[in-house]
């Protein structure tokens, strides 16, 4: 059953003007539900009959009604239902039960291949035009649409904006034909096996090769060990249609698929849809016999290593045991919690060791369903250097105190506290649950053969485990030696040079004794909010106006300088967004040096709030909906959280607190650095690692302020250098306070009167440094290099725009013209020459900076292709300046852009991102009124103007990271 806390699965914008009649009437948010007792009735098994739907066959729990379940007379299986979020977005999802471990020897990678013929084109489209039409339906091509192969599922996967009556008709229609005839000749197949291998080429060489490794040692003489669903270059290259379509044919059949909708909709509209574009899909031949996909066996190798120098040092361990398929009932699912509890403690027992400066920087176990395959436990371990023997050593000290000791009752009240909170959580905004989301969980439920079930379901069921006392130290105990057992227990370790003794050491350390290191633990204390240090009377408020009309948003001012943005609303039912804006951000820190500012976001919210550190924290707030974040923006440093309004008052109490009186435990400190450090050779290992390290810092002239630290700046990082940077930056400048979601007005303004309201007034922070330069033209491009694989290198050509908010209109109408350079590229660079997988245009603006934007053209290629990628990136730059765009082009990048607005509309973080900075700069907020005007009435020649005035080839600026050249 999928349910809120289930574990991790292992994966090795004027909309007048787009859309005609709406499927449903677009209407205000319905009214919030009344609060709901945490009592819910006892869950019942529920007995099989011949109404239970398909997905719930074999199981007890009373299946979830707000679906439509059918099967059609060819066997397809499908699941619709109404769901109104986003408004007006349908998301369809087409599973095909086949992936990679379906495959023959001659065959690897053609169930990729097969998702990349499939949307290229069909019996319905011709090549390439289903992008397009969907584009006009205002799709986004990457996000709205895309698929997925697994090892054992293929899923395509469309998200329909404004969704028409039309629209979804001609949407299920192509979909139906891209799963029953796909376009597959000598010609289409051609065309796309670049592509293939190009995104085969793409990935990062390291962790690949880790990833495969890892494989075959965990699942030793199995299918899973050797049959990564990206393929290999030889079946690739030796594909051909006919062994393609042959694949299709077996695999690709009614009785192997499900469509599952979740949209704005009658689910009777969805229900006849699909009814009318798969009920004439007829399988060919006679119907596949699955493949044995084996199971775990003792006997083989316990260990491996992998010698990785541009990966830090780790280890990854796994309990293997088979893959079985039982009946997903209740008792089953209470079992599995329990087993979950178990993981959890021991995973606290773990941070709690590594937060303290244990032998390993992180380590954590989880439970694993793995592709029908094997169900495993795994262990990984990140240790502190390269000791990972150490490390090994304490993290299995760990589990062998929790195997031998039962855990106290304290320890499991918390996880139980803990879980019901976020499933409480879950029931309460369960009303605004994306479609997407919806039916994604559906789809993997189908994959690992289990059920679903609502917030409320979910729910009941746990509490069905607490009343019937699953959770007692005796039962955890039980479950946590359960599921340490198995068939084996594998390791693998990554040195960064070559040890050949390595593999005997690490099968000696995953065997060793290790009860003599085992951890002693005492009793922890409950933590309150009553015990953070105390804050002033609660303040005043001076000014209090409506700043937005439609949303109605508003401004509120108190006597110490604090502003307050404010947007209460239901629409979101239970969720409450808070964000306080402080400082001045990037524009604060100098543009000279170095400065610890690269170690905020990893250390500053773990260096704890007054007394308290993480640990405390953790207690404070573990079965509470309180969060703590911290970012950085070119205006100002931001921290936030996720709450409720009967939380409220405390997440910004916490907040208001970690200003006025930060903590600064140094360990955190001492864990960003090793962190960093043990993932700094990483950063060279591909042209993706060099572009995350250097573009930035290089895009903006090497200002120290976007640059990355180098090794000597992360080995300098000391507790006192970081709080003698930071403690004048948390207690200076202005605040913003935003808090938008389902709570009220007055009990807004008063949490906010008592919290920051009652901070002391700040003193002003240092003047802002708004200067911001754009590098050079340069005539041949910078060089980076890698030391990743030899054909992988990247290209970067980039022009500078401007920033701030009086550029707002521009900046928008900018995004089209990036929008259609996208499209040109993806068409001839993937599309057409097949030389890059993932093209990129995008478009930046800083709204907080009055400079330094810019339009970015990206392409990850083979390193003699990177001349080609600039031919053709800046000959479609001189004939954007030249011509203009078709008015199909124009159609086709508004529409996606007015969408994608039209959706995040519908929720408090886009309203949120609109205002941020709103109240000392109003004329972000003025700016908002002409979001959709600015670019549903943009014309060609619009777009033909900003590409005279930004796409100047002696302003462009270039960049290429290719492979390290090796010593003789």
């Amino acid at each position: 059953m999928a349910f809120p806390v289930r574990v991790r699965r292992i994966a090795l914008p004027l909309l007048a003007l787009i859309a005609t009649t709406p499927l449903v009437a677009q209407t205000a948010p319905p009214p919030a539900p009344q609060q709901q007792s945490p009592k819910l009735p006892p869950l019942q098994p529920v007995a099989q009959g011949p109404d239970t739907p398909w997905l719930f066959k074999g199981s007890d729990i009373p299946p979830d009604r707000s679906w439509t379940y059918g099967v059609l007379p060819n066997g397809l299986r499908y699941a619709v239902r109404h769901n109104g979020v986003p408004p007006g977005q349908i998301a369809i999802r087409v599973a095909i039960d086949a992936g990679s471990l379906m495959e023959t020897e001659q065959e690897r990678g053609f169930a990729h291949l097969l998702e990349h013929l499939s949307f290229r084109g069909s019996m319905h489209v011709p090549d390439g035009e289903s992008k397009r039409v969907w584009q006009r339906l205002g799709v986004t091509f990457g996000s709205d649409t895309n698929a997925a192969t697994s090892f054992t599922q293929t899923v395509y996967k469309l998200d329909l904006p404004g969704a028409t009556q039309a629209g979804l008709d001609e949407s299920m229609k192509i979909l139906a034909g891209m799963m029953a005839e796909p376009t597959i000749t000598p010609v289409s197949l051609n065309a796309e096996r670049p592509v293939v291998l190009a995104e085969q080429r793409e990935q990062p060489g390291p962790q690949l090769r880790l990833g495969d490794a890892t494989r075959a040692l965990f699942f030793a003489g199995q299918p899973l060990a050797d049959r990564s669903p990206i393929g290999n270059v030889e079946t690739l290259q030796a594909a051909t249609a006919d062994m393609v379509r042959a694949f299709h044919d077996r695999w690709y059949r009614p009785d192997r698929a499900v469509v599952v909708i979740a949209g704005d909709a009658d689910p009777k509209l969805l229900e006849a849809a699909v009814v009318k574009h798969f009920s004439g899909w007829q399988a060919k031949g006679p119907a596949p016999r699955n493949p044995d996909l084996g199971k775990p066996k003792a006997g083989g190798p316990l260990s491996a290593v992998v010698n990785e120098p541009a990966l830090p040092t780790l280890v990854q361990m796994a309990t293997v045991r088979p893959w079985t398929v039982g009946n997903d009932t209740i008792v089953f699912n209470q079992e599995r919690m329990v087993d979950q509890i178990a993981i959890r403690i021991i995973n606290r027992r773990l941070e709690s060791r590594a937060r303290a400066g244990a032998s390993y920087i992180s380590a954590g176990a989880d439970l694993e369903d793995v592709s029908r395959s094997a169900n495993i436990t795994a262990i990984s371990i990140l240790p502190v250097g390269n000791d990972w023997e150490a490390a090994v050593r304490d993290v299995r000290a760990t589990i062998a105190s929790a195997l031998r000791n039962p855990p106290s009752q304290q320890e499991i009240d918390r996880e139980v506290g803990e879980i019901r909170a976020a499933m409480e959580n879950a029931v309460a905004t369960s009303r605004v649950d994306a479609g997407a989301k919806l039916a994604d969980n559906l789809v993997e439920a189908v994959d690992i053969r289990e059920t679903v079930a609502g917030p409320e379901m979910s729910l009941r069921i746990f509490d069905g485990a607490v009343a019937g006392k699953f959770f007692t130290p005796a039962k955890v105990q039980a479950a946590t030696r359960k599921v340490f057992e198995g068939v084996e227990t594998r390791a693998l370790v990554n040195t960064p040079t070559p040890d050949p003794a390595a593999v005997n050491k690490l099968a000696a350390a995953i065997q060793a004794d290790v009860t003599a290191a085992a951890e002693k633990r005492g009793p922890q204390r409950t933590v309150k909010f009553d015990e953070l240090p105390k804050l002033g009377a609660p303040g005043k408020v001076t000014g209090r106006s409506v700043v937005l009309t439609d949303p109605q948003i508003e401004k509120v001012s108190f006597a110490n300088g604090v502003n307050l943005l404010m947007f209460p609303n239901n629409s979101e039912t239970g969720k409450v967004y808070v964000q306080v804006r402080f400082g001045r951000g990037m524009s604060a820190l100098p543009s000279d040096r170095m400065t610890p500012a690269f170690a905020g976001d990893l250390a500053l919210v773990a260096s704890g709030v007054g007394k308290f550190g993480q640990e405390e924290l953790d207690r404070l707030t573990g079965d509470r909906q309180i969060g703590l974040s911290f970012g950085m923006q070119e205006d100002a440093f931001v921290l936030g959280g996720i709450t409720t309004a009967a939380d409220l008052n405390d997440q910004l109490r916490l907040i208001a607190t970690k200003l006025a009186a930060p903590g600064w435990d140094p360990a955190p400190v001492a864990r960003a650095r090793a962190v960093m450090l043990a993932s700094y050779e990483s950063q060279s290992s591909s042209p993706v690692g060099v572009l995350q390290r250097d573009l930035e810092g290089l895009l903006h002239a090497n200002d120290p302020r976007w640059a990355s630290p180098d090794r000597k700046d992360i080995e300098a990082l000391d507790a006192a250098r970081f709080r003698a940077f930071w403690e004048p930056l948390l207690a200076s400048g202005p605040i913003e306070v935003q808090v938008f979601g389902d709570t009220t007005a007055d009990a807004t303004i008063a949490a906010v009167a008592s919290t920051f309201g009652a901070l002391k007034p700040r003193p002003a922070a240092p003047a802002a440094n708004i200067n911001v330069r754009f590098p050079d033209h340069v005539a041949t491009p910078v060089v980076r290099t890698h030391t990743g694989q030899p054909n992988q290198a990247a290209a970067v050509i980039a022009w500078p725009t401007g920033g701030g908010s009086a550029g707002l209109t521009e900046s928008r109408k900018l995004e089209l013209l990036a929008a259609v350079f996208r499209d040109r590229l993806l068409d001839k660079l993937r599309s057409e020459a097949g030389v890059s997988y993932t093209p990129n245009v995008s478009t930046d603006w800083p709204v907080g900076l009055p400079s330094g934007g810019k339009i970015l053209a990206i392409g990850a290629v083979p390193p003699d292709k990177t001349d080609f990628f600039f031919q053709l990136a800046r000959g479609i730059a001189a004939d954007l300046v030249a011509n203009p765009i078709t008015e199909d082009e124009l159609r086709r990048a508004q529409a996606p852009v007015l969408q994608f607005i039209a959706r995040v509309s519908s929720g408090n973080m886009f309203w949120m991102q609109q205002t941020a900075g709103g109240t000392l700069d109003p004329k972000r907020i003025d700016a908002i009124n002409t979001i959709a005007s600015d670019i549903g009435t943009t014309t060609a020649a619009d777009i033909q103007a900003l590409a005279v005035k930004y796409l100047r080839p002696e302003k462009d600026w270039s960049l290429v990271i290719v492979p390290e050249k090796k010593a003789n």
